[in-house]
């Protein structure tokens, strides 16, 4: 297996992307650890890794709170083993134009999706920096390549995202470590499905949440049919076996970003 006797640990782990990239690199070989802030859903994802034949672990985590992430970490080591990959995927998202939106909504998207993803990052080079090895991936956004309306702060989180991504890769580079953005395009998962989705959000006069997903996948899609975790999990096992590919923000988005 690409990933033998490697440990693996995945924020926003119990549902969607998340639980996609878990079980991926489960799949490869890697023994897992989920983190959520629902540890019920963190819980199932443990259960599907063991399922597999793998070592898991599902840990309680706040990404906001420094000291929430420093303890993920260790526990993380501890129950699995030490780190060799990181997937800092736990974000969040609301649908609101810029003139609605307000100062608290800003900041709490920006703590989850920019700052949780700076707090993991830092404390993962901290265990792997020592040992000159480790890949870290950081879950972005076709919005941080493409801005997309009522969308400002979400895409500015992923745009921090991309950018900081490429910064530390060049950091870490000469220690053995990797730092990549993965960029989901359409998954039909929370983001676009629901009556808090985008689908939903974007309806046409008298279209259907339905009618409105199968419009998007056409129109922004050239392939035109919606992505899955399971597409993100492929792309995040070969970036935890890429030795040279680092400060990437590499999109699974069926060519929208072309």
């Amino acid at each position: 297996m690409q990933l033998d006797n490697q440990t693996a640990l995945v924020t926003g782990a119990g549902r969607g992307i998340g639980q996609g990239i878990a079980m991926a690199l489960a799949e490869a070989g890697a023994n897992v650890v989920a983190a959520d802030v629902d540890i019920d859903i963190a819980r199932e994802t443990e259960d599907k890794i063991k399922a597999l034949g793998r070592k898991a672990a599902a840990l309680e985590v706040d990404v906001t709170e420094p000291e929430s992430i420093e303890k993920m970490v260790r526990d993380a080591e501890s129950a699995v083993g030490p780190l060799d990959i990181a997937v800092n995927n736990a974000g969040v998202i609301s649908i609101m134009g810029v003139e609605q939106l307000d100062a608290e909504r800003w900041d709490s998207l920006m703590a989850v999706n920019a700052r949780g993803v700076f707090l993991c990052t830092r404390a993962e080079i901290g265990v792997m920096r020592p040992r000159r090895f480790g890949r870290i991936i950081n879950t972005a956004s076709i919005c941080g390549k493409v801005g997309l309306p009522d969308l400002s702060h979400y895409c500015a989180s992923k745009f921090a995202v991309v950018g900081f991504s490429n910064a530390v890769a060049k950091e870490v580079a000469a220690d053995g470590i990797t730092v990549n953005a993965l960029c989901p395009g359409i998954v039909g998962t929370g983001m676009w499905r629901g009556e808090k989705g985008l689908a939903y959000a974007w309806r046409e006069e008298g279209e259907s949440e339905d009618e409105s997903w199968e419009r998007h996948q056409k129109t922004f899609l050239p392939q035109g049919v919606a992505q899955t975790p399971e597409d993100m999990g492929e792309l995040a096992v070969y970036l935890a076996t890429a030795k040279h590919v680092t400060g990437q923000a590499i999109a699974v988005d069926g060519g929208f970003s072309l």
